[in-house]
């Protein structure tokens, strides 16, 4: 792969940042941003156990979905505050997916500011994600296509970002907003999956307080190098195009997909491995040729 570093800035202004990085759809870093909210001392983990503990979440690892099972069953449930001690306690690739802190935690929704960046942020959807210090999730972008200001805490995190133009390099999964499940963007296997090679993106590593810009329909790949949670801020599309384009995301390409789970199960999900690969090999074909 060949990975450049993102912009990084300790502030912007909104006209810097509608131009230089929303309007061209540009990754930024914002080192340290949420440390000028007035609560910030109350985003870490032992202030979620505080407020959350007696909670169940489900939780997600590392593992592929199982085909028999739909793609967004959880491995298992826990109390939040026995999952933090976990992810504190011992290396863990458990994970919280899309807690939405309108439905589980809205206190916290007077402990944040959101940016003054110009961007309309939908405010009935700011959601946390949670991970131990083995824990990654598979490269994907979002289905609704929205941009999003994701926000880190507690532990570091690596970030691996690319646009939608290099998703003929990173074996992309057909009817999915995934990539081939196989593919590790720790260590990647050139020899196995060779168009991976000449995929263009970014390398970012958050740490506490840090935001992270992510344009919409950006892939991303999050691997958690230690125990913490991030915020994320979403806005809807609000080009027409891309609006319908979430439409289909959502309404008929996810569907389709999930019957098809549903009806063939694990020779669907293998076909449509086989699919995304010989789909990045022609593309690597024509690149070379």
């Amino acid at each position: 792969m060949i990975l450049e570093n993102v912009d990084i800035v300790d502030d912007i202004s909104k006209e810097d940042f509608q131009k230089n990085y929303f309007k061209k759809q540009k990754p930024l870093l914002i080192k340290n941003f949420a440390s000028r909210w007035e609560a910030f001392d109350k985003w870490n983990l032992a202030y979620i156990k505080e407020k959350a503990g007696d909670q169940e979440v489900p939780l997600y690892d590392n593992k592929p979905a199982d085909a028999a099972k739909s793609s967004d069953a959880p491995v298992t449930r826990m109390k939040m505050k026995d999952y933090i001690d976990t992810i504190k306690s011992k290396p863990s690739d458990l994970r919280i997916f899309f807690y939405i802190i309108t439905d589980r935690l809205p206190e916290l929704l007077k402990n944040f500011t959101y940016p003054d960046l110009g961007i309309k942020f939908f405010k009935r959807l700011p959601t946390l994600f949670f991970g131990g210090s083995e824990a990654h999730v598979l490269m994907h972008y979002d289905v609704d296509l929205g941009d999003f200001m994701h926000i880190h805490f507690e532990g570091k995190k690596r970030i691996l970002l690319f646009d939608q133009k290099q998703s003929p390099f990173l074996y992309k999964v057909p009817l999915s907003v995934h990539t081939i499940y196989e593919v590790d963007y720790e260590n990647p296997d050139y020899e196995k999956f060779p168009a991976l090679k000449y995929a263009k993106g970014y390398e970012i590593f958050m740490e506490h307080g840090d935001a992270l810009f992510i344009p919409g329909a950006f892939w991303h790949f999050n691997r958690y190098l230690e125990p913490g949670f991030s915020l994320s801020l979403r806005a809807l599309p609000n080009k027409p195009n891309v609006f319908a384009s979430m439409l289909y995301h959502v309404f008929i390409m996810r569907y389709t997909d999930k019957l098809m789970r549903k009806l063939f199960k694990a020779k669907w999900v293998n076909y449509k491995q086989k699919w995304a690969y010989k789909k990045s090999s022609d593309a690597l074909e024509k690149h070379l040729s």
